[in-house]
């Protein structure tokens, strides 16, 4: 395995792999690794011929009152991950390589990044597809793996490509979790053992929804609602954002049918989670 910090050298790496006409996976990240990341990992490894991973904290991307400063670096660790999971490059460029300071330009995928979690993180999606636009141009994979834990994320960037003639394509993965249900994330190492036991109940409250939707609960005012009441049980937890919406175009829906996102945002102490199911009606 490869470290790679140049743009130059890492975009000529891509070239090869394209002339030997191999197919290029391709992870993106923000580094410290768990289960969730070596998902997409294993995934891609097992379905493309070369495999690069990018770990690159993003800071355009972060608010200024969020947890850019705090966030875990531990890249040594996550390069060893790498190399176990048979990655064939870790892609790890400069913040100032890659905005350097005359760099002017953004990409904004309009009204998907203004709902959900952008109502509450202006910007934050802006930064999301501006970094992966620019890693893709860079990398140039044939195929790019996304967790569905970030299903907004995913579904931006999927439209971007698609919008912008993009030759790669997206792949989602399912949600990975712990043994209770959390969704595993970087940030539940900042919650307290309280905190971490009180988290449990957003996937509790997804599989509420579930469970509702299956007895022939169609309304999605009062299964949100059903939702909040059970989350609000737990005193470290105050609710940001439940929605449940189209999934193709995240437009809230009224009466639930076809295939809907049901997407939640909660904070546990001073920890925001995010989680969020698929269903098909």
């Amino acid at each position: 395995m490869r470290i790679i910090r140049s743009k130059k050298e890492m975009s000529a790496i891509s070239r090869q792999i394209r002339r030997q006409e191999k197919t290029l996976g391709f992870v993106p990240t923000m580094g410290a690794l768990h289960q969730g990341h070596l998902s997409l990992i294993q995934r891609a490894r097992e379905e493309t011929d070369f495999l690069v991973v990018s770990i690159f904290l993003n800071p355009i991307q972060f608010g200024p009152e969020e947890d850019f400063k705090r966030y875990p670096r531990v890249f040594k660790r996550d390069a060893r991950l790498c190399r176990r999971e048979g990655a064939d490059v870790v892609f790890y460029p400069k913040a100032d390589d890659m905005y350097p300071a005359d760099f002017k330009t953004s990409v904004s995928v309009s009204e998907l990044s203004q709902v959900l979690c952008g109502r509450f993180r202006p910007g934050h999606f802006q930064g999301v597809a501006t970094v992966v636009a620019k890693l893709f141009n860079i990398v140039s994979p044939d195929i790019a793996y996304f967790g569905q834990k970030d299903a907004q994320q995913a579904i931006i960037i999927k439209k971007m490509a698609w919008d912008l003639n993009m030759p790669v394509k997206i792949k989602f993965v399912s949600t990975v979790r712990q043994n209770d249900g959390l969704a595993l994330s970087s940030r539940n190492i900042y919650l307290k053992p309280k905190e971490r036991k009180d988290a449990t109940v957003l996937y509790q409250a997804l599989n509420l929804a579930r469970h509702l939707i299956k007895q022939g609960n169609v309304s999605a005012r009062d299964i949100v609602r059903r939702m909040k009441q059970l989350i609000n049980k737990k005193k470290t937890a105050v609710v940001q954002y439940i929605s449940i919406v189209d999934l193709k175009d995240l437009r809230p829906v009224d009466k639930i049918k076809g295939k809907v996102l049901i997407a939640l945002a909660v904070w546990v102490g001073k920890t925001r989670l995010i989680d969020n199911i698929i269903v098909n009606v």
